[in-house]
């Protein structure tokens, strides 16, 4: 898998500690990051992975960045894109040629975009969680593969929901995606289950053969 980030890079820690066990099913390929100089991409480097960063200031049209993204991860090869705490929307050109994973702290469909957690508390709500679905072209919008609940204490402001909701989708992303390598899946409209299928496997194979 490539992994997406652009901050600390915890999801992606917890990710390249979980592969390094033989019995997990996938390993980390390479670190990609929309910003230069952030501490995911340092202990992506302390570890030995490979990096590349590909800042979206430097492109004045966001598709021609969704292009150069596209390119970059290719090179990689993965069988599967996780985009781990990663703040831009990825476009056709990246989805369109791998799949792709995203982890998001709230319970979707409810809260999509970058305010998941202050929207979840304006609103009020009692419980709020952690979804992970694979990305579609729309915001938060793809089909959902798990969730996780997570209830909202009275004193919650949006930093202390956010980090216990960070806790509870690091397990999850990590037993997701461990379950996606070692088990498979098919997706029928947006209902996603684990498991091969001969379809899913030709499908795979035909994918791969023409990156």
């Amino acid at each position: 898998m490539v992994v997406l980030i652009s901050g600390t890079g915890s999801n992606m820690a917890a990710l390249l500690e979980a592969s390094r066990d033989p019995g997990y099913g996938a390993g980390v390929v390479a670190v990609g990051s929309d910003r230069k100089g952030t501490r995911g991409i340092e202990l992506a480097e302390e570890a030995g992975v490979p990096t590349f960063v590909v800042p979206f200031r430097d492109y004045t049209d966001r598709s021609l960045w969704n292009a150069a993204m596209a390119e970059r991860i290719s090179e990689h090869r993965p069988d599967l894109v996780v985009s781990a705490g990663f703040m831009r929307i990825l476009g056709p050109a990246v989805i369109g040629s791998h799949p792709a994973v995203n982890i998001h702290p709230a319970l979707l469909p409810s809260f999509p975009g970058a305010h998941a957690v202050r929207d979840a508390l304006a609103h009020g709500v009692r419980i709020t969680g952690t979804t992970i679905h694979f990305l579609d072209e729309g915001v938060d919008s793809g089909p959902i593969i798990d969730q996780m609940a997570v209830p909202v204490e009275d004193d919650d402001d949006e930093s202390s929901l956010h980090e216990r909701i960070k806790g509870v989708e690091r397990r999850m992303l990590v037993d997701t995606v461990g379950r996606l390598a070692r088990e498979g899946w098919t997706i029928d409209g947006r209902q996603v289950r684990f498991g091969r299928t001969e379809q899913s496997v030709a499908d795979a194979t035909d994918t791969k053969e023409n990156r």
